[in-house]
């Protein structure tokens, strides 16, 4: 081999190695705020089952109290979210793009209302409101936290002082095919804490159209605040 082909070749292998290491530093740097700007371009829909824990502010030196509940998740972006709680109560909160449906079978009450009210900024529009990041970026404070858990971790703050949100955490795992939403840890500003756990996470499921239409069951009282 010549001088000149040798030194094209050790120029290859140099750019290579360069490359590579480029490839691996970039990798390595990526945050939970990638993360999550990469899992809103991505996730157009979602379907998860969720497990939920509400802690609630210790009362006179009693230990807080912590209620658990569970059940599946569904979305669509944009706009639309079913929670259908199955125990130890069964619940549906749905969003269908106008309306935010709360039905407790125990009760027998569906409260409706206007969804562009209660949902500006609160954890379900960091999920359904928006195509991406960016545009969540005019309620929501963005930063990216420690990996934790073997999650990646980004807290979310709302802009405006008077909503009942302090801030979310929200815990992402980075599979193969992409981000996957893991955990929203939701503190509020009456110190109650609400960790929403997420497994068997689908992304971009084929969704019908029928799964964000609610209808009041007959007898039920519906209630407009």
């Amino acid at each position: 081999m010549n001088m000149n082909r040798l030194d094209r070749t050790r120029r290859r292998v140099v750019l290579g190695l360069l490359a590579s290491g480029l490839c691996w530093a970039m990798t390595v740097s990526a945050d939970g705020l990638d993360s999550l700007t990469q899992f809103m371009k991505q996730a157009r829909s979602g379907r998860a089952q969720f497990s939920q824990s509400v802690t609630s502010p210790s009362k006179a030196g009693q230990p807080p109290r912590v209620k658990t509940s569970s059940g599946s998740f569904e979305f669509q972006r944009p706009g639309k979210f079913r929670f259908d709680y199955r125990k130890p109560f069964v619940q549906t909160l749905v969003a269908d793009g106008q309306t935010l449906w709360l039905h407790d079978v125990d009760l027998n009450q569906v409260t409706a209302r206007k969804q562009a009210q209660v949902l500006g900024s609160t954890p379900a529009a960091l999920l359904t409101a928006a195509s991406d990041l960016e545009a969540l970026k005019a309620d929501f404070v963005f930063k990216a936290e420690p990996d934790r858990d073997g999650l990646q971790w980004v807290s979310a703050t709302p802009k405006a002082a008077e909503g009942q949100i302090r801030t979310v955490m929200i815990g992402l795992h980075v599979a193969d095919k992409g981000p996957e939403l893991a955990v929203m840890d939701v503190q509020d500003t009456l110190g109650q804490r609400s960790v929403l756990t997420f497994t068997a996470f689908e992304l971009n499921p084929t969704l019908t159209a029928q799964a964000f239409v609610f209808r009041a069951p007959p007898g039920v009282d519906v209630i407009r605040p």
